[in-house]
């Protein structure tokens, strides 16, 4: 019997991916969700065009007996006529609500770190336990804080529901586009004056083989999800081919407290919340291990310099640096290579 999947946003990018990687595997059929088709056409994608908000999803859960839905819809920005409060929390709540009803079995949600928030009083590795102080400033982080509380409540009230939250660190990769991507998407990256937190980032990929492993196997609870190695800002710019461009600090917070109260994006040049780029904000992976049973193929400096090495090309380097940066990625694909033969050699064991 088929496992039916249910995923939200599938005309965005993450919700296009992961239907995409879901139809993959054997004895899954999965539908997508949305309220424009996806921009390109996903084999074996079951699409239904509705927004998550529409009150006849539990109906529509119920008569195609989905089984998990994975929640995957978020917004940075919105349309005027609304807010990131409408779309993310208030769909969200919508798309809680129509699982308990129709009696869909798991929940999948795809979270970010920064939910935590950026604070000098951090400890090195935040567990899952950890306080969420999010952000003032940053809509889409302050939304996903208040979806994480609402779904404190929605464990309690419908226990019988398998619900797997994954809070991924800074995503990085050579197609994705996230607020560590901008941030580094210039020859210079800014930083703050003085401070060079502890980072730690994921590929893009592992992200997408994070949210089908908890579609595909029961691993209820809330998970940190980061590549192997945490680094220091001025690393991490360095592995990425950017340099360092220290800026005084009203500079960065000027610009957030005059963009964030308006409600408009923040400007180019400083994509990231500048507390992120000072405060620590790093997780603790042991969970992520033992409990969800799940390691990413990236290290955390394979990822970045697979990012590098999409964005330099012949214009920019040398034909000598141009190969470095060339052997350099290809003797991370064999490693990463390895490292998946070995994990598929450890689960036929088990």
């Amino acid at each position: 019997m088929n496992q039916v999947v249910l995923v939200t946003g599938v005309a965005d990018y993450w919700g296009a991916r992961l239907a995409a990687r879901l139809t993959a595997e054997p004895g899954v059929h999965v539908m997508g969700l949305d309220v424009s088709p996806p921009r390109e056409k996903i084999k074996g994608l079951d699409f239904i065009q509705a927004d998550v908000r529409n009150p006849l999803l539990a109906e529509l859960l119920k008569s195609e007996g989905v089984q998990t839905v994975c929640h995957i819809k978020f917004m940075h920005s919105v349309r005027r006529s609304e807010t990131s409060f409408d779309v993310n929390v208030m769909g969200a709540t919508k798309v809680f609500g129509a699982c308990a009803e129709a009696g869909v079995s798991k929940v999948v949600l795809k979270s970010s770190m920064t939910v935590y928030g950026a604070r000098p009083d951090n400890s090195a590795f935040l567990p899952e336990t950890h306080p969420l102080y999010g952000s003032r400033h940053y809509g889409y982080t302050k939304d996903m804080a208040e979806i994480e509380s609402f779904c404190n409540g929605f464990s309690r009230q419908a226990p019988e529901i398998t619900l797997s939250i994954l809070r991924f660190a800074s995503i990085v990769g050579p197609t994705a586009h996230t607020p560590m991507t901008s941030f580094l998407a210039n020859r210079w990256a800014p930083l703050l004056m003085g401070f060079d937190p502890m980072m730690q980032v994921i590929h893009e990929d592992d992200v997408v083989e994070a949210l089908a492993h908890v579609t595909v196997n029961d691993v209820p609870g809330v998970f940190n999800v980061a590549a192997e190695e945490t680094l220091p800002l001025r690393r991490l710019i360095g592995l990425a081919g950017k340099f360092p461009l220290p800026i005084l600090h009203p500079l960065a917070y000027g610009g957030v407290s005059v963009l964030g109260s308006s409600g408009l994006k923040l400007d180019r040049h400083f994509p990231i919340e500048p507390d992120c780029v000072r405060y620590p904000w790093t997780g603790d992976l042991s969970k992520m291990r033992d409990e969800l049973g799940f390691v990413p193929l990236y290290t955390a400096p394979q990822a970045l310099r697979e990012f590098a090495g999409r964005q330099r090309t012949h214009r920019y380097l040398p034909d000598k640096a141009a190969l470095t940066c060339d052997e350099e990625r290809l003797g991370d694909t064999i490693k990463r290579r390895r490292r998946a033969r070995a994990n598929e050699e450890t689960k036929g064991d088990e």
